[in-house]
Formats: structure tokens, C-alpha cells, sequence
């Protein structure tokens, strides 16, 4: 008598439907197990199977059965028929195609790399409230990146001092003034004395310059906290709220985001803890697959990586991020990515950061162009003559790749990325 069926829902022939998701994942089976087992293991355990052969089925389950249908070397692709999936519901996703199936004893290694979802999912989503280019409309920001920096270190100011760093941020040249990961509402520095102090600092700031200035001011906390600071944003004059999306959760994120839209405001996601699931090359989840997800629930950017920076990732990899993000449609990169056509769903900034000085500006703009938001921190406060004088050097480090010219030609008449650059020059912190 058969005791397992795994092998039902593997089928190398088969093509998909338009409609179904189809997911690309690296696999390892464990010892003993041979790939063909392990995938009619992974496409088993993620819809309509499970361990043993059972006693009578519905002739209509074969509907729902999801198919292993390609195998090369380690890659594996599964289609998954769009009647498994509650509509607008990306936790439900995340829990098929991302849950039982990386604790199975049948794979060593299983690593998510992509889905490629169709129409018949997306059309019940409403993805960023803004786009990019409502971002730039917003913000009165064409031509280049849009720049921001975190006031270092990253914890521990008060207010006060949290505020008038972001004065000297923002008089450097610089349009955001972030709040880092782990800076909440601390005792030391409260989110609503932060929010107060910062939009006076903010005013000051636009009536010296004549620019547009704002914050990416981190509200993550239970959502109806959450829910409580953004209302406490729109009625200090901010336009933008932060999410550490990965430890607030899908759940809470798909909430905000029409919380959020309702007031006007824009999200600014953290992928704090990412590497947790997505370092691994082969276990977990992949970081582009992350940054669709949150650009399929609305956010309107999220970090990505520099490649240059402190973080690891490749070029590629931010290539790939960025495409994800900001393309109407992406083609799938061999064992990297799948196609995607966005179709109404509108696009989000990559955010590169980390590790970042004037001296590598040049380096992370020539891998995503100018449609980024660039933030330079520990590399503008660090600046010999303080914060004021290192956003302007990045200002200039921007310029000069603009005008096609050295940074070190650039510097010749201007004094403060002359000094950034004799203090870092190209350095890649690690």
C-alpha cells in the first residue's frame, strides 16, 4: 500500500496557466532524498498534500494542487494555481509559499529566489500610494536623487540635539533627516518630542533655504501605536512615515498603508532583521523577493544596499532590487529573479545606505542612476568640519557625477568635498 504520494505533484511536462504563481527557489534535499522527491515534497506541503495518501479526496483538490514542473541542477520552479490564494491577502502568500516548507527534514537547504504573480493576484492590491514620481511632486525634487542622512551614532541624542543635527543636515543640502531602526520612543528621546522639535527645526530650515524638507521618523511600535504617530505626523506638517517593515510584519505594514494613504502620507521602510532570512545564499528568502512583496502592499521605499557600503550585496543584486522597485515590468534574471509586469501597481524608490562618505557617491549612482533615495550618514557627520560641510560634499560628489568629471577635478573648487575626500578618499568600510 502507498503511503506517500509526493510524486502526484511533480510533473516535468506541465505548463502553467496565465494565472497561476509561479515560484523559482534553489533547493538541497537532505541525504537520501532525491530532487525530484524533495520538490514534489515542497509543492505538497505548500498547497494540497501532506505526509500520507488519505482515504478519499474531492475530484476538485487536483485543481488546487500545486506542480513542481521544472528542475535545474539546484533551481526549482513551482506553479501555484491562483484559487490557493485569498484575495489582498500577502500574510496568506507568505504563509504557503514561505512557511512549512523550510522546516521540512526532506531539504537540507530551501531558498525562495522569486514569484512572478499574475494579474488575477495583483489586481487586488493597491501597491504605493505615490509612485516615484509623486514622490519627486511632493518633495519638488527632479533630476537628482533624493538625499537624506541618520543622525550618528544612531541612538542616544536627546530631541534637542537629534533636532539641530537635522537642521545642519538639511542646510547642507540634504531633504530627509531619517531616524534609524532602533530609535522608537526612547526615554532619552521621545517620538513626540523628537516630532515637535525637528518640524520647528524643519520650518526654520525651509525659510533659510527656500526647499522642501522632511523625515523619515520611525513609528514602529503595535500598530494602533503606530496608527497613533502617524496622526501625530500629519498634524506636526511631516509627510512621511518610517516602518521597520520586516519586525513590524506583512500584517501590520498592509494595515499602515492605508492608514497612512488616507493621511497623506508617504512610507519610508526599513528592512531591519532582512538578513536574518535573506544572507543565507541557500536558505530563507531572497531580499528581492522581500522588496516585491512591499512594493506589492504599498510602501513607497525601502533600503536595498549599497554594494559599496558597509552591507554585503553585490552590484547586481541592487540592480535587480532596483528593477524590482521602480520598473513597470522587469524580465527575469537567470537563477536570480522572474518576470514581473507590475501592471497598475506603482513604483517605489530603492534606498541605497550604509557605510556610505562622499568619496563613493559616484560609485553607488553608477549602478542606480539617478531614481534612488541616497542616504549618506556616518559620512556626512564625520565630515572634518562638521555635519553642514559633509551633505554639501555629497551634494558636490552628486554634481560631479552629473557633470561627467572627477571627484577630484570637482574638488579643485570645492573645499568641502576637498576635505571629504582627504579623510576617506574612496574607502569601502567593512
Amino acid at each position: 500500500m502507498a503511503i506517500d504520494w509526493y510524486d502526484e505533484f511533480v510533473d516535468l511536462n506541465y505548463t502553467p496557466d496565465s494565472d497561476e504563481i509561479i515560484c523559482l527557489f534553489s533547493c538541497e534535499p537532505a541525504s537520501g532524498i532525491s530532487m525530484k522527491e524533495a520538490a514534489g515534497r515542497v509543492a505538497s506541503e505548500s498547497s494540497t498534500g501532506t505526509w500520507t495518501t488519505l482515504f478519499s479526496l474531492p475530484p476538485r483538490m487536483k485543481a488546487l494542487q500545486a506542480t513542481a514542473f521544472e528542475i535545474d541542477g539546484p533551481y526549482l520552479k513551482i506553479a501555484y494555481p491562483i484559487g490557493l490564494w485569498e484575495e489582498g491577502n500577502a500574510v496568506q502568500l507568505l504563509s504557503g509559499i514561505a512557511g512549512n516548507i523550510f522546516g521540512m527534514k526532506a531539504v537540507s537547504h530551501l531558498r525562495l529566489i522569486d514569484a512572478t504573480l499574475p494579474e488575477a493576484y495583483l489586481r487586488h492590491y493597491k501597491g504605493p500610494h505615490f509612485g516615484m514620481d509623486g514622490i519627486r511632486d511632493m518633495m519638488g525634487i527632479k533630476g537628482r536623487p533624493l538625499t537624506g542622512a541618520v543622525p550618528k551614532p544612531k541612538i542616544g541624542f536627546s530631541a534637542a540635539e537629534h533636532a539641530e543635527i537635522g537642521f545642519e543636515t538639511w542646510m547642507g543640502g540634504f531633504d530627509f533627516v531619517k531616524d534609524d531602526e532602533n530609535l522608537t520612543s526612547t526615554a532619552f528621546n521621545r517620538f513626540e518630542d523628537r516630532v515637535i522639535a525637528l518640524a520647528k527645526q524643519r520650518d526654520r530650515a525651509e525659510s533659510l533655504t527656500g526647499e522642501k524638507k522632511s523625515a523619515f521618523l520611525n513609528i514602529t511600535a503595535d500598530t494602533e501605536t503606530m496608527k497613533k504617530r502617524a496622526d501625530l505626523l500629519v498634524a506636526n506638517g511631516w509627510n512621511y512615515a518610517m516602518i521597520d517593515v520586516v519586525v513590524a510584519g506583512t500584517a501590520a505594514v498592509m494595515t499602515l498603508r492605508d492608514y497612512c494613504s488616507d493621511l497623506g502620507l508617504a512610507i519610508h521602510a526599513h528592512r531591519a532583521m532582512h538578513a536574518a532570512f535573506d544572507r543565507d545564499p541557500r536558505h530563507g528568502i531572497t531580499m528581492q523577493f522581500l522588496a516585491k512583496m512591499m512594493r506589492l502592499i504599498g510602501v513607497s521605499q525601502i533600503h536595498t544596499g549599497t554594494a559599496v557600503g558597509k552591507l554585503v550585496g553585490t552590484a547586481q543584486e541592487a540592480q535587480v532590487l532596483a528593477d524590482v522597485l521602480r520598473e513597470k515590468k522587469t524580465m527575469g534574471v537567470p537563477q536570480m529573479s522572474l518576470d514581473q509586469d507590475w501592471r497598475h501597481i506603482k513604483s517605489a524608490f530603492p534606498v541605497s545606505s550604509g557605510g556610505l562618505h562622499p568619496g563613493l557617491v559616484p560609485d553607488v549612482l553608477d549602478i542606480y542612476g539617478d531614481e534612488l533615495v541616497l542616504l549618506v550618514s556616518g559620512g556626512i557627520h564625520g565630515h572634518p568640519d562638521g555635519t553642514r560641510a559633509g551633505a554639501a560634499a555629497s551634494m558636490q560628489a552628486i554634481d560631479a557625477w552629473h557633470e561627467g568629471v572627477t571627484l577630484e577635478e570637482k574638488a579643485a573648487g570645492s573645499p568641502e568635498l576637498k576635505r571629504a575626500l582627504e579623510k576617506w578618499g574612496s574607502y569601502q568600510p567593512k
